[in-house]
């Protein structure tokens, strides 16, 4: 046919794969207009409709609505305009699905009760200024007032997560697992006792470099007895115990008297909460960090071999 043919709707619903009603919606609407009609008053379509209307279910296809449709076809925005915007919205609404997908895979491992449910989809929701709210909120509890020689800038960022502008599932639920923890009362006051008890050890003005803190001493010295499986009541144990105790009392610049070991074991029990390790694991995760080894074997081992050489 050349370029004067006028096609039927009922032929141009052949050529473009579209239904004799979708191409009469489309033409009431005003997207694709006929180009006259028969004696009956039946509508005729220019050649070109056939390419506007593909272009019109690809878009959508594509899940644009029909006003910014018009302006398509009638050329008052481009392709690439249409295309970038929408691209846009897309990422946030697959930015959402995938909370909300985290949120629901979550809660199928935990089977929460309804006030959890609801606690975790607000928490995997909140804005970036939000979470940053809540985590300043937290570290805030933990660190604020401290000793001046304790290093408060440098705790702050290692324990201060970053969630990416597209996280993962796993990301996300970490995110949700770590604020539930920073929101919980009792652990913010079990990390806070923990610092408490690092700082007033520091002397008034602090060393450089500064002293290792005891946890620290505990993992470098402890770690390969519990890798070697060395238990912590046998003589084996003695040897470790000796130097951690001796270490221990260098760090803070006490003696290695019968008061050490009392003050040792009071810190270690401070340090031995399992739930250190697991807002460490998933700080690790959210800031996509090498995943951090676990004090609290270490810490348990030690506390055990000092409990057994006090009751001897």
């Amino acid at each position: 046919m050349d370029g004067g043919t006028l096609y039927s709707i009922g032929e141009l619903a052949q050529r473009t794969g579209l239904t004799v009603k979708t191409i009469r919606f489309y033409s009431d609407q005003g997207i694709v207009e006929p180009a006259d009609r028969t004696h009956a008053g039946y509508r005729l379509y220019a050649p070109d409709a056939a390419a506007r209307l593909r272009l019109v279910r690809t878009l959508r296809e594509l899940g644009l609505g029909l006003a910014v449709i018009r302006r398509v076809v009638d050329q008052e925005l481009t392709l690439g305009e249409v295309a970038a915007e929408h691209a846009a919205a897309l990422d946030a609404q697959i930015s959402i699905l995938r909370l909300r997908r985290a949120v629901l895979a979550a809660a199928a491992q935990r089977e929460p009760a309804p006030e959890e449910m609801e606690l975790m989809h607000q928490l995997a929701t909140l804005s970036e200024a939000e979470r940053r709210r809540l985590v300043d909120d937290f570290l805030n509890s933990v660190f604020e007032g401290l000793h001046r020689g304790f290093p408060y800038a440098a705790a702050r960022r290692s324990m201060t997560p970053e969630l990416p502008e597209s996280p993962t599932d796993e990301q996300v639920r970490a995110w949700v697992e770590l604020a539930e923890l920073a929101l919980d009362p009792d652990f913010r006051a079990s990390v806070r006792r923990l610092t408490e008890d690092h700082a007033a050890g520091l002397p008034d003005d602090a060393p450089t470099p500064p002293r290792p803190d005891v946890v620290a001493l505990v993992r470098d010295l402890v770690e390969p007895a519990v890798a070697r499986g060395i238990s912590p009541d046998s003589p084996e144990a003695a040897p470790v115990v000796a130097a951690l105790t001796a270490r221990c009392a260098l760090a803070p610049g006490r003696p290695d008297d019968a008061e050490l070991h009392p003050w040792l074991l009071h810190r270690l029990n401070a340090a031995s909460d399992p739930r250190r390790d697991q807002y460490f694991r998933l700080l690790a995760l959210i800031n996509d960090w090498p995943a951090p080894e676990r004090l609290t074997p270490v810490i348990d081992w030690a506390v055990t071999a000092l409990r057994t050489r006090a009751a001897r």
